[in-house]
């Protein structure tokens, strides 16, 4: 098999983006993913991507999937179980084969953590979200439970607070785990009801959520709102790369601002990077930027031939 200039695994946002860059460069490329469009197959309304009014994320899939067709660009469906060094590039193993590339440009995303009660598989999408920024707007004027007790979750709190009507926090420990400045600024808030000591038991409703129920002090309480927002941290998918790259504390590639990782020749872009930010317009320009940096290195302009976080 001839040695490829990159292998960009992952095909949501960051890794397409790459992908379509690396197609109009007339690069030797093969995108690897186990799937097609990451979080835009669970994503609700999306109304913060530049240049697009209203749209929802499977809308963004379609769109994503014709500007693919039309780059010519094929999406692999296989798993990648790892890298390993060969010679002066790299070959990525799937549970399929294997690819000698010269870069690598890893865009594996990310998955939300998940509480695991019932009711939460059969209501996303149907009134609960795992991002305050992609979805919140959805419940404006509404009663909503934010549950967490982390900077995302009091991150959340201060973006609904002028969407919401009502905000419930429902906080697993006895108290707050974020900044001090947010804690200060949701207790102050008075549409926001802190409940902290909370275990949450169930979502509930119809169609549609309808409630949350939550145990405290072996009292099982039940409260009426029409959204709930998940915010218990996101895991990301970077468990094939761990032995071979440096990661941050919550095993994030670590990235520097040219998305280089601590291996020379393997970038990585998007929410399985360092950044935490998980916003679509952040996840395209970072594999734009991978791409783009990659072909640099290829070429061995300046420092961008040399790798380090």
């Amino acid at each position: 098999m001839d040695t490829y200039d990159t292998v960009i695994i992952g095909a949501g946002m960051a890794g397409l983006t790459a992908a379509m860059y690396a197609a109009r460069k007339a690069m030797k490329y093969a995108v690897i993913s186990t799937d097609f469009g990451g979080q835009f197959a669970v994503s609700g309304e999306v109304l913060n991507y530049p240049g697009i009014a209203e749209t929802t994320g499977l809308e963004l899939m379609d769109i994503m999937m014709k500007q693919m067709d039309f780059n010519g660009v094929k999406v692999r469906n296989e798993t990648v179980k790892g890298i390993r060094r060969e010679g002066r590039g790299f070959r990525v193993e799937t549970d399929k084969g294997s690819y000698p590339s010269r870069t690598v440009i890893i865009a594996t995303g990310s998955v939300p953590r998940k509480l695991g009660v019932p009711g939460e598989e059969e209501f996303q999408k149907k009134g609960i979200a795992y991002c305050s920024i992609c979805d919140g707007p959805l419940y404006k004027g509404m009663d909503i439970a934010i549950v967490g007790g982390g900077n995302s979750a009091l991150e959340a709190v201060d973006f609904m607070k002028d969407i919401a009507r009502k905000i419930y926090v429902l906080v697993k420990g006895e108290g707050f785990t974020g900044h001090e400045y947010l804690v200060e600024r949701a207790r102050k808030n008075p549409k926001v009801e802190v409940i902290s000591g909370a275990t949450v038991k169930e979502i509930k409703g119809d169609s549609l959520v309808s409630g949350v129920s939550y145990e405290k002090g072996g009292k099982v309480t039940e409260i009426p709102v029409k959204g709930v927002i998940i915010e218990i941290g996101r895991i990301p998918s970077t468990k094939p790369f761990r032995d071979m790259l440096e990661m941050d504390e919550h095993e994030h590639i670590k990235i520097d601002c040219r998305c280089r990782t601590s291996v020379p020749g393997i970038f990585a872009a998007g929410d399985c990077a360092s950044g935490h930010e998980y916003q679509y317009v952040i996840a395209a320009g970072q594999g734009c930027m991978a791409l783009i940096k990659a072909a640099r290195y290829l070429a061995g302009a300046g420092s961008d031939s040399k790798g380090g976080a």
